[in-house]
């Protein structure tokens, strides 16, 4: 049994194959993250579904792709924790653009492969080697239009009195916009990257509006300009997404990409399905 796992901060998907690629099960478990999460917390959230618990066992092998895996620390702390779980396992840990790049983009091209999601990311793939002109610091400096950004930017708004009365209405019947809701959320429980981009959900919704539609394509402009034109063939090879913001802001990518002369290439909001394909195929 392989098991095949695509990790955010929010949540993970999970895919068990056989080697035919026939789909065992699937489940979801929430992020497991290195950078925010201890071994302890990953473990109760790995105990927390009965498919991965009852057959913790029987996998062979661990895809694992996930954010906060992008440094050698971060991975060989995760390897160990996950070695220890799945006794019998062959663990291979990656960082989750990597699964981005698998499920995204034709094997042996060249692409930037970018993610867009509770956090974000952009690498160059060069047919065999992934490359990185940015290392990430994280969500409170970094994740240029993430879903976990554009949520601090709905609530900086909120507080400061700068957003239209109708949507600050609307927020407030969606969301505990209470002030002590808020910072418990931040700084006394897990996750506040996860909380923040709980909030890209109401952008989306009324991304039609003057007000949001200035958040979105700030955000976007500098993705292009801080991530995307690091690397000097931007213009020459398409730019892959996946993740849910990139999903649901596709048309508003097309539109950034038509000022910058981007090529605009596949837009997954999960990359789980092609995974499969990938592995099967390079097993």
């Amino acid at each position: 049994m392989k098991l095949i796992v695509d990790s955010g901060s929010t949540k993970a998907d999970w895919i068990a194959i056989d080697d035919n690629g026939k789909v065992l099960f699937t489940t979801q478990t929430l992020g497991l993250n290195p950078e925010i999460l201890d071994g302890p917390e990953i473990i109760e959230r790995l105990n927390d579904r009965f498919d991965i618990l009852q057959n913790k066992k029987n996998a062979t092998h661990l895809f694992f792709y996930g954010a906060g895996c992008g440094t050698d620390r971060m991975k060989t702390a995760l390897s160990q924790i996950f070695q220890d779980y799945f006794v019998n396992a062959i663990v291979d840990v990656q960082e989750d653009t990597y699964a981005a790049v698998y499920a995204t983009t034709p094997k042996g091209q060249e692409a930037i492969v970018s993610i867009l999601g509770t956090g974000s990311n952009c690498s160059y793939f060069d047919g065999k080697v992934l490359h990185q002109k940015v290392q990430s610091l994280g969500y409170i400096v970094m994740d240029d239009c993430s879903g976990n950004v554009f949520g601090k930017e709905l609530i900086r708004k909120y507080y400061f009195n700068k957003m239209p009365k109708e949507l600050a209405v609307e927020l407030e019947k969606e969301y505990d916009v209470d002030p002590d809701f808020i910072k418990n959320k931040l700084y006394k429980e897990p996750n506040p990257n996860a909380y923040l981009a709980t909030y890209a959900k109401f952008l989306i919704k009324h991304k039609d509006t003057e007000f949001c539609r200035k958040i979105i394509f700030k955000g976007m402009k500098s993705f292009v300009k801080n991530y995307i034109q690091q690397f000097d063939n931007c213009k020459e090879v398409p730019v892959h997404f996946v993740g849910s913001i990139a999903f649901y802001l596709k048309d508003e990518l097309q539109e950034t990409f038509n000022k910058y002369e981007l090529q605009l290439g596949n837009v997954l909001r999960r990359p789980i399905d092609g995974l499969i394909a990938y592995h099967v195929a390079n097993q």
